[in-house]
This record gives C-alpha cells, structure tokens and sequence, in this order.
C-alpha cells in the first residue's frame, strides 16, 4: 500500500477516527533528539557564559515585545 492510498483510505474515515489518526501521527513526529538536544544545551551555555561575561546585549521583556 502506498502513500496515496493510505491518505485516500484515511480520508473515508469519520472526523474523529481521521482526528485520532492525525494526532497518532503528529504525536510520532514529537520524539526526543539526543543530538539536538546537546546542541541545543551547548548553545544555550554558549550564551549564558556570552551574557555573564557581557559580550551579549539583553533586552528587557517589554523592549522585545513592545510592551510599555
């Protein structure tokens, strides 16, 4: 069974079997990354240390967001 057909049968359902099916799907998309995830945590140290030692502009919530 190919793509097509599977999108074609999935389409026949009701919409709360087609709801249960999409979110089945997007659930399985939604899988930790270990590799990501390190790099990710190396950046996220990478800018903290930027931060302490001033070599990084912050901003205040309200300046990014354009609250006043």
């Amino acid at each position: 069974m190919d793509k097509p057909e599977i999108i074609q049968m999935a389409l026949q359902l009701k919409a709360s079997d087609r709801y249960e099916v999409a979110e089945q799907i997007m659930q399985s998309l939604d899988k930790p990354d270990a590799a990501i995830d390190s790099v990710w945590a190396e950046e996220a140290v990478h800018r903290a240390r930027a931060c302490d030692d001033g070599r990084m502009k912050t901003l205040a919530f309200d300046e990014v967001f354009g609250r006043t």
